[in-house]
């Protein structure tokens, strides 16, 4: 079966559904019948191809014109087609029908459709069709986070078992996908500290003994799960352990390497560290993170150690204080609420926020 087509213009139509963040990228994907993971190649390529639209000579102009004319004849030809398949599909099939039954709905006498497009579109009825989480799976996500905050050296194993005590029945198997979906491990000392790539290099730990004494000198990566009403976000920040202040942040709803990426470069725009550390997820053990980073050759590269469960323990307490005074105080539907609440507090706690561990000074 060949994949399916999308036109340019159905594909720009999704991707600034998804920039509008009105609604979450997986309830986007429910309601068109499309993998999460494609829409967000779309946006990604989108996002790339956009300077090149300002880049154009003058001298293009007439051979875009007629590429232009050309692409609007074949849409017009497309939608044509594509209205006939869907005129078709609205009068012979009926979704309580099963595959035996849909297949006998092949007219051999259509001559708008030839039989092999009635085929094609009847065994498509038959694939994937993404759906939105339900709420029981956002519920036990949710609660996952809130104990996880509470009790960031809790593994799975307790987690079930507390979970279970409040009523909610779920097996260790369970919990563990769940925790894996929300990219979070326990902190506690392990000989896995965290999932990675076991073929991706791990650099040691360089944080024993060091004295935390200058700005710059040490800066933390991580990434944290951002609850929504119906479905969560994913947050990556980078703090530098001396002054507490938060030097970038990037919020999505995938967990894909482009918002990692697109973190650090912000930062880099800032400053530069003496020491990046993160722990040893796959994410920052990938070659893109470690080859991004080894394009400042004065950055020493450093990875949660086994048996120091602390190493990044700053930007821990950076997202315990962020859940609990940004986060669970709000109840975020949409992805764009979610994004100009945490924009606000990330100002807030930058500029305006006391810190008790300076003596109840701001950090800027």
């Amino acid at each position: 079966m060949k994949r399916k087509r999308y036109t340019a213009e159905f594909k720009s139509q999704i991707v600034l559904e998804v920039l509008k963040e009105e609604k979450s990228m997986s309830q986007i994907a429910s309601e068109h019948g499309i993998h999460v993971n494609q829409i967000h190649k779309w946006k990604t390529q989108f996002l790339q191809d956009m300077p090149q639209i300002f880049e154009k000579q003058n001298k293009d102009l007439e051979k875009m014109k007629a590429e232009h004319e050309a692409q609007v004849e074949n849409l017009y030809a497309e939608v044509g087609k594509l209205t006939t398949q869907l005129s078709w599909l609205k009068k012979n099939l009926e979704s309580t029908m099963t595959k035996k039954e849909r297949m006998e709905l092949v007219d051999w006498n259509a001559g708008e459709l030839s039989i092999s497009e009635q085929v094609k579109l009847l065994r498509s009825s038959f694939y994937y069709k993404p759906v939105l989480p339900s709420a029981e799976e956002v519920g036990v996500n949710h609660r996952i986070d809130e104990i996880y905050t509470q009790f960031p050296f809790f593994g799975s194993r307790r987690i079930t078992q507390l979970l279970n005590q409040e009523g909610v029945k779920v097996n260790r198997k369970r919990v563990q996908r769940h925790m894996g979906e929300m990219d979070i491990q326990a902190i506690y000392p392990g000989p896995n500290l965290s999932k990675r790539n076991l073929q991706h290099r791990i650099y040691p730990s360089l944080l024993k003994g060091v004295n935390i004494s200058r700005p710059n000198q040490v800066w933390s990566i991580d990434i944290t799960y951002i609850r929504l009403h119906h479905s969560w976000m994913y947050l990556t920040a980078i703090i530098d352990w001396y002054s507490r202040y938060i030097i970038s942040w990037e919020l999505d709803q995938t967990l894909e390497m482009d918002f990692v990426l697109q973190t650090v470069q912000q930062a880099f725009t800032v400053n530069t560290p003496e020491i990046f550390n993160s722990d040893q997820g796959s994410r920052f053990t990938s070659p893109k993170y470690i080859r991004l980073l080894k394009e400042h050759p004065s950055i020493q590269i450093s990875m949660d150690a086994k048996g120091r469960a602390l190493d990044n323990i700053m930007i821990e307490r950076f997202w315990r204080s962020l859940k609990y005074e940004g986060v669970y105080l709000k109840d975020y539907d949409i992805p764009r609420q979610a994004r100009s609440n945490i924009n606000h507090y990330m100002n807030f706690y930058n500029h305006e926020r006391p810190h008790q561990s300076l003596d109840y000074q701001t950090l800027a």
